[in-house]
Formats: C-alpha cells, structure tokens, sequence
C-alpha cells in the first residue's frame, strides 16, 4: 500500500484547507521560481526521466509530446498549452476531486508545464456539469494571481503566464483532444482529422499541447521530488502513482492514489472493502472506465493494474476507473447499455460511427431478449471491427470493445438467452 509520505495528491478528500494557504501548508508553490530556474529543457528532460504517461486514458508519455512542441515561436504564432478537464469516461471521477480538494496542484501544474513549452497562456477546459469544481478552480486561479505566482512575472520567474478557466456544455466527444479545440474555438465539438497534429497546428492553428487533469497536476511534485522517486512505483514503463476510481458492487466505492501496477484483488480489498458478497461473487470488472473491454473473474484474480498488463489480456488501463460487477449482474444488458451511451455520444461526422454505433445498439438490446440467432453473435463481433480503427477519433472504438469483451468473455451467456428464446417460442 503507498504510504501517505509518497501521494501526490495530499488533500484527495477535502480534510485540509483547499485554498491557498493549505496548498502552500502541503507543500504545493513551494521553490516554484527555482525549479524555473533550472530551465525549459531540464523540466521536460525530468517529465521524460520519470516515465510520467498521459493519465486521460492513452497512456502516451507526457515528456515526449512536451518535446514536439517548438522551442521558439514559428511564425510569429504563440505556443497554447490546452488542460483537458472535461471527464465523461462513464466511471471516472479522480479529475473532479482534484478540481474540488487540489485546484492548486493543477494551477502550479500548469504554469510549469506552459514554461518549459514556451506557453504564455493555458486554457483549462472543464465539464460543464463540474460547476462546485468549477468555482473551487477559478478561486484558486484567482488566488493565484493576486499572489503573484501567475500572471505577469509568474513567481518572480520573469516569464508572464496567463491562465483562463472554459466551460464546456457536457458533450463526452469534446474529450477527444480535437473536438476540444473546435469547441474552445466556438464551433462544434467535432474531432479534426490528423495530421496536421495539435503540437503543428492546434488552437486557433497554433502550436498546441493536449494534457489530461491528472497529468499536469503531478508534475510539481515529480519535479521537486525528481524523476528517480517517481520510477520507484510500478513496473518498469508504467511507473509512477495513480488515481483509481472504484465503483459498482464494491462494500465501499472510493477514488484513491496507489502505486501503479497494484494487483486489481488488492486494489478492491484494501481501498474499497472488497467486492460485495465477498470476492467469489466477482463476476467481471470493467477496469479503465466503460470504452475498455470488460475481463471476468478469472483474469481479475491476478491482473496488475497498469497500461501494459492490462493490454496484455486484451484490455486497458485507460483512465483507471474500476468498474464492479457482481454475480447479480445482467452482464449483456449493462454491455447494451453502455452501447446505447456511445451511440447517444457520437458526433455523427464519421459514417461507420455515425450509423455503426445505432446498429450495434439494436442488436445489443436484442441479444438482451434473446430474440436473435446464434450467428448474429459473430456478425456484431464483425461489425464492431469494421468500426474499430475506421473512424476519425477514438469513439469508434469505445464503441466496439466493450461489445467485444462481452463476447469473448461471456458468448455463452449471449447464447444460453437465445436458446431459452427460441425454447419459450417453440
């Protein structure tokens, strides 16, 4: 279990002070100017060392997309560091208590992330419906500045850093890096095709980077504490501290940092009081949130929790919201109903989502019923690869994995109903 010395989120439940004069108490703003000091190069060398990888669900390393972007501005055209805030994943909630309880992690986060890529202004982007979050973080933004420690001369730095709080409308598809931008511009949130990239042309056709909530608020303490303490967690690759959101049929649903890599059983025993019923009542859990695929019992009883062993049983660690499921469970209806939510989601600009996402629903909500044949099982598994990979964003495939673990973990419940179906009709 991580001992409480090494969280980085030190006030996840609201016990202290969120404000300012906690944050400092807790050690956040603490040697700020000198870590600037030290140079753009050496703070995102540091993010590189520390194998810190994107925490909003693919994993790609946070030092490495912070190198694409340019070191002096092309063109005249500023850079833009973007924080993605808006948090749809159905199951996720680690981003908001780091808004409500931390805000100052994520300010502090994101003027030294937006210094060493020569950002002078950073936009956060929040979930609308995040509207307590969204008045804790702007308090602190505010705080912030009357402080001195951004705006003009951030901490004495000698480099002026502006930071601006944007109000989303609650669309899940303004998650995606692009259909964010098109949103902060004032269009619709529709995902861009790529290239050109964010780090080439992103908001308002300038040098952008994307960064989760989670990712830019670690930052501070992975650079006071340096990159070598962070490695000290998890596997090798998928190292550092984490917040997992764990939910569904557990004694006692909790959000909480542990290490990465942490066994799932340990996960759910020590933090969230076991799985209700006991642990041989599990019937399967949704490990990173609702677009990954599901993985029963049998995987569960000894699967780590990181990127790369959750891959390795055909799932992912995504955004790290663990979602329960007992022996109670109507596994193929919660499956169709998370089908009913990405087609709700989808923007429509792509057609094999647009109109995939539907089909795949109704077919979904038949194989609830049993009314279909056996056949049609490996048409939907068809179909879902033929949106898989096919669509602008990632949408199309949150669409179709948790369809495809259904089927590859549980085809026999899928077929139990249709054969008690076609009893009744005989």
């Amino acid at each position: 279990m991580l001992a409480d010395k090494d969280r980085i989120f030190t006030n996840l439940y609201g016990l202290d002070d969120w404000g300012l004069d906690g944050a400092r108490r807790r050690g956040n703003w603490d040697g700020t100017a000198e870590i600037m000091a030290k140079g753009a190069d050496w703070i995102v060398n540091e993010i590189k060392n520390s194998g810190l990888r994107g925490r909003g669900g693919a994993g790609f390393p946070a030092g490495v997309k912070w190198s694409f972007m340019p070191k002096e501005p092309k063109d005249g055209r500023p850079n833009y560091l973007v924080i993605n805030a808006d948090e749809g994943e159905p199951g996720t909630c680690k981003d908001r208590e780091i808004m409500r309880f931390d805000p100052h992690t994520l300010v502090e986060g994101a003027l030294l992330a937006s210094f060493a890529m020569n950002a002078h202004a950073c936009y956060i982007y929040i979930r609308g419906e995040f509207y307590r979050e969204g008045e804790n973080l702007q308090a602190a933004i505010d705080q912030a500045y009357e402080a001195g420690l951004i705006g003009k001369n951030a901490c004495g730095s000698g480099f002026d850093f502006d930071l601006y709080l944007h109000r989303g409308a609650g669309a899940y598809i303004c998650g995606e890096e692009t259909a964010l931008l098109e949103s902060l511009e004032g269009r619709k949130g529709q995902p861009r095709l790529k290239p050109p990239f964010p780090a080439g042309a992103g908001l308002y056709g300038c040098p952008t980077t994307v960064n989760n909530v989670e990712t830019i608020a670690a930052a501070p303490t992975i650079l006071r504490r340096g990159a070598t303490w962070f490695t000290g967690f998890g596997r090798p690759n998928n190292s550092g501290t984490k917040l997992f959101c764990i939910s569904g049929h557990v004694n006692e649903p909790c959000t909480v940092e542990e290490s990465m890599s942490i066994p799932l059983r340990e996960l759910i025993d020590k933090h969230a009081g076991g799985v209700r019923g006991g642990w041989d009542n599990l019937l399967a859990v949704i490990p990173g949130g609702s677009s990954v695929p599901l993985v029963p019992k049998s995987i569960c009883d000894s699967v780590l929790m990181d990127f790369d062993a959750l891959k390795e049983v055909k799932s992912g660690l995504g955004t790290a919201a663990v979602i329960v499921m007992d022996k109670s469970t109507d596994i193929v209806r919660a499956i169709a109903r998370l089908s009913k939510f990405y087609m709700h989601e989808s923007c429509g600009q792509c057609t094999p989502c647009r109109e995939g996402t539907g089909w795949m629903w109704r077919v979904m909500e038949r194989f609830v019923a049993g009314n279909a044949r056996r056949e049609e099982i490996d048409m939907l598994l068809e179909v879902t690869t033929e949106v898989e990979g096919h669509t602008i964003c990632a949408l199309g495939d949150a669409a179709a994995w948790p369809i495809q673990g259904l089927i590859r973990h549980f085809r026999g419940e899928i077929e139990d109903r249709i054969k008690r179906r076609q009893g009744v009709a005989a």
